[in-house]
């Protein structure tokens, strides 16, 4: 939701993009981008109806402006994943599917899950991991769910990369791993501004590049060929 992981969506899926077609080719592509503070504001106050709203508008728009898929760039705001979807016609990739998909391709079966309050805690993450792909989901104790959550709105989504801060989560991560987790997911789009592979003694799952990937990868399946936005250009009639 916030501009700071919205431009690193943009980023992966047009450097995908290039790297399958060649040239100097990039991504056809419709965003619709939120006031983050309204939508913060919304989500502490627990005015879940209100943003699947705002959710709801913006992918009718998407639809009607020629989008063959949607994605919603946010782990927490798959909350309101299954209502968005049902108000169009389009599906919506979900963020959860392609990473438990690489997850269990590494036969992984635990994982430690980072991210917002509402995603450690609630249930429309965590049991989609569980119920759809058998996965042991560890998430942080009360604590260092707390300042995992604290760093992400004061900081991240801010754009304000802070040392002490990685060194806050790497000393949660090594909890998390401490308890058996095998690998751990970057369950909030703005974390991986903060977290590298190198801050972390097992396999991260970095849901932000793993989303756009997957969206490329949607993009260029036979199914789309044909429809989808990487079509070439029809050019226009002589006059």
């Amino acid at each position: 939701m916030s501009w700071e992981s919205s431009a690193e969506y943009y980023r992966i899926i047009n450097q995908a993009a290039r790297a399958r077609l060649g040239g100097v080719h990039s991504a056809r592509c419709l965003m619709w981008s939120f006031d983050f503070g309204a939508i913060e504001a919304l989500q502490h106050a627990g005015r879940w109806d209100e943003a699947t709203t705002l959710l709801i508008d913006a992918a009718q728009r998407l639809e009607k402006g020629g989008a063959d898929f949607f994605l919603l760039c946010t782990n927490t705001m798959h909350r309101m994943a299954d209502d968005v979807s049902a108000a169009v016609g389009i599906p919506l990739l979900h963020i959860v599917d392609p990473t438990a998909e690489r997850i269990r391709a590494a036969n992984i079966g635990i994982v430690g899950l980072l991210g917002t309050a509402f995603t450690m805690e609630q249930d429309f993450y965590k049991g989609r991991l569980q119920r759809r792909f058998g996965l042991d989901v560890l998430v942080p104790e009360a604590n260092d769910r707390a300042l995992v959550h604290r760093i992400i709105y004061e900081e991240l989504v801010k754009g304000r990369i802070e040392k002490n801060s990685r060194d806050a989560y790497r000393a949660v991560i090594r909890r998390l791993v401490d308890r058996g987790a095998q690998a751990v997911i970057l369950g909030c789009t703005e974390i991986m501004l903060l977290v590298k592979p190198e801050d972390c003694p097992v396999v991260l799952f970095d849901t932000t590049r793993i989303h756009a990937e997957a969206a490329v990868e949607r993009a260029l399946a036979p199914v789309f060929k044909t429809q989808f936005a990487f079509r070439p250009a029809v050019p226009p009639p002589p006059p």
